[in-house]
């Protein structure tokens, strides 16, 4: 395939999991032509008006915002920003004139696309949950593609329009290797002849997780011998579980084989020292997990729309690839299962084994091959 030129606006955001995906799918373009220029369009005051540009790419800011569940005063100026977010997307498409724009999910993503539309301007969609929301549903009637990564896709989306791609991640997350391995440990200080839990929150934590952890702790950390854990709590609750792992110490608890950490540096070498990863499932983490062949557990997070995290995690689930723990459930089941999985070592390599078979490789070359087809 010859891969021309381009003028290519990447919309969407509000999460890493939407905008991780999306400089992937970016800088695959940038790979295959350097030349192609790309603009993003995202929504003013979300994470990616600072996480693009600290990547390399322009980035424009539409007003737009989403609908609070509570009754609230914002909820009233919605269909004004919505209405300014329509016209600043179909301003900024006149102007930029681009070959095709891209949908990854997020706010900013319905007026620009919506707008393209009208212009006739060719679209394709990042769907990257095992179920569509709202939006993408509406905006999936008029697209040239539809990119998955999941399975069944068709309940959401028109069959022959359908590619599945899995979603873009990050290019150093890869099974892991003895050299990973070996570097991992001394990264992170970690005894190579233990096994190891990762317990991995999101950027901002989860109070879940974190929860269920303290609860261990204090409760003598039942079924943790010979075990190391790394503990990603987030950088909002990062101050209260400092203060937590002091109090612990101060009662003679022996916490020193329990690394905590507001934010994991090298997530490659947690998940290459990892026998038994603990995760919410967002569709970038359970898509980095299947790429690293991980034995997983997964607490999908209720704070969803949709309950997206729940049909991401079942997808697994229902092949044995994972296993999963409700999040009403987790204080009380979590650290047990999670225990009880590492004494496991036959379970862990059937699970390794699954979840590697669902593994889609290089879903971001999948994705330009597509925008290629879509503009010949």
């Amino acid at each position: 395939m010859r891969y021309r030129t381009l003028k290519v606006i990447i919309s969407g955001g509000g999460t890493g999991g939407h905008i991780f995906p999306a400089l992937s799918i970016a800088n695959k373009l940038k790979e295959v032509n350097p030349d192609t220029e790309i603009l993003f369009v995202g929504a003013e005051g979300r994470m990616e008006m600072e996480k693009v540009p600290a990547a390399g790419y322009r980035i424009i800011g539409l007003p737009i915002a989403g609908l609070q569940r509570k009754l609230t005063l914002s909820n009233l100026a919605l269909p004004f920003k919505v209405m300014k977010s329509i016209r600043m997307a179909r301003r900024t498409l006149k102007e930029f004139k681009p070959d095709i724009a891209i949908g990854v999910g997020g706010y900013a993503s319905a007026p620009l696309l919506w707008a393209a539309g009208q212009l006739g301007i060719p679209t394709l969609i990042q769907e990257q949950n095992g179920f569509a929301g709202l939006t993408n549903k509406i905006l999936g009637k008029k697209a040239r593609s539809i990119c998955v990564a999941y399975e069944g896709m068709e309940r959401f989306f028109p069959a022959e329009r359908i590619v599945l791609s899995g979603n873009p991640i990050r290019k150093d997350i890869v099974p892991a290797t003895a050299q990973m391995r070996k570097e991992g440990y001394d990264f992170y200080g970690l005894d190579p002849e233990k096994r190891h839990i990762f317990i991995v929150g999101g950027s901002l934590g989860s109070r879940t997780l974190n929860e269920a952890m303290q609860g261990w702790i204090m409760d003598g950390c039942p079924g943790g011998k010979d075990m190391e854990v790394i503990w990603q709590c987030g950088k909002y609750y990062r101050p209260s579980v400092d203060r937590f792992m002091e109090e612990m110490k101060s009662a003679g608890k022996d916490v020193s084989w329990i690394r905590h950490s507001d934010f994991i540096q090298r997530m490659d070498l947690a998940y290459a020292v990892a026998d038994v990863v603990i995760s919410r499932s967002g569709a970038s983490s359970v898509s980095e997990l299947c790429a690293a062949h991980k034995a997983t557990i997964f607490v999908p997070s209720p704070n969803v729309t949709e309950d997206h995290q729940t049909h991401n995690a079942m997808a697994l689930v229902n092949k044995e690839a994972a296993l999963i723990v409700r999040d009403a459930e987790a204080r009380e089941k979590l650290m047990e299962t999670a225990c009880g999985l590492l004494e496991d070592t036959e379970k862990i390599a059937r699970l390794e084994k699954n979840i590697s078979e669902l593994a889609l490789r290089d879903a971001a070359m999948t994705i330009v091959d597509e925008i290629y087809r879509i503009l010949e």
